[in-house]
């Protein structure tokens, strides 16, 4: 059975590659760029651009992500209750006090960023404090707990912004192809035309490649992080009873599919969407239950 922060240094060694990758990869596409077209200025601001936000996702990342979904920081007296839920968990987990933010939405959810467990933050929703009784609260604050002690956090938040910037680098480059310089060369004019063609490609592929990576790392997290819930509460079926409840609610108002990965339930769930269990972020709630009731 996973155990808790089983994963960490694995997910350290991935947020590095992830970052590195993405340093490179920008790199690369503006240097062909930058060939093709017979401009050295798309190399200098592709790599710009790569240092900019590989710096400013690892520092800033968190920001952002509260910033979409519209959180807003609780105080301790503000939900002493809430305080001390969580503070007893923390102290069991052995992991310092995380800050706390409220997203005002009736549909119950939460989720946990930071880029370490010193500047980590839980975010749940006023609907998840109202419909969730104390050991339900307990199992879904657990599983966010999981979140920072096995290091997803900083993992899922880079993701959610390296992913939107490579959606946005695709599509510029796709639309400098079109004004780049056009010489009366023939195989000049070929060259360019082959790279307009790749840029579009990009721009098409990019979003599909960006969602696939996202399905491959929530899906694996929110499994390890159910067990070490768990195995934190003593008590699976809190958490079990507390998927069931926010499985059954509406969609979350201020979620979005760049943020979406990041809740303990995907917060963009249509039943009714043709291959919904194929492209979604989470694993099927259904089974995410009876893993959970499996322990008992």
């Amino acid at each position: 059975m996973a155990t808790l922060y089983t994963h960490s240094d694995n997910n350290r060694r991935k947020t590095w590659a992830l970052l590195a990758g993405f340093f490179v990869f920008v790199i690369l596409v503006g240097y062909v760029f930058s060939v093709a077209l017979e401009n050295t200025t798309i190399l200098y601001i592709a790599v710009i651009i790569s240092i900019f936000s590989t710096f400013f996702s690892y520092w800033q990342s968190d920001k952002l992500v509260l910033s979409l979904s519209g959180a807003k920081e609780l105080k301790t007296e503000d939900n002493l209750e809430l305080y001390r839920l969580v503070e007893n968990l923390c102290i069991a987990a052995g992991l310092p006090l995380p800050r706390i933010y409220i997203i005002s939405d009736p549909s119950p959810n939460a989720f946990a960023t930071g880029r370490d467990k010193e500047h980590a933050v839980i975010a749940v929703t006023t609907g998840l404090l109202t419909r969730l009784d104390r050991s339900e609260l307990e199992g879904v604050i657990a599983h966010e707990l999981s979140h920072i002690g096995n290091r997803d956090i900083l993992l899922a938040t880079l993701v959610t912004v390296l992913v939107g910037m490579v959606v946005l680098l695709a599509d510029w480059f796709r639309r400098i192809s079109f004004f780049g310089r056009h010489d009366s060369d023939s195989k000049k004019n070929n060259v360019q035309l082959i790279m307009m063609i790749i840029a579009i490609v990009l721009a098409i592929l990019a979003p599909f490649f960006a969602y696939m990576m996202q399905f491959a790392i929530s899906r694996k997290r929110e499994y390890l992080a159910d067990a070490d819930a768990a195995l934190l509460t003593r008590y699976p079926e809190g958490l079990a009873r507390a998927l069931e409840k926010i499985s059954t609610a509406e969609p979350l108002k201020s979620a979005n599919r760049a943020t979406a990965h990041l809740y303990i339930a995907s917060p963009l769930q249509n039943k009714k969407q043709l291959f919904a269990n194929a492209l979604a972020t989470h694993p099927p709630i259904s089974e995410r239950i009876k893993r959970l009731r499996e322990m008992n």
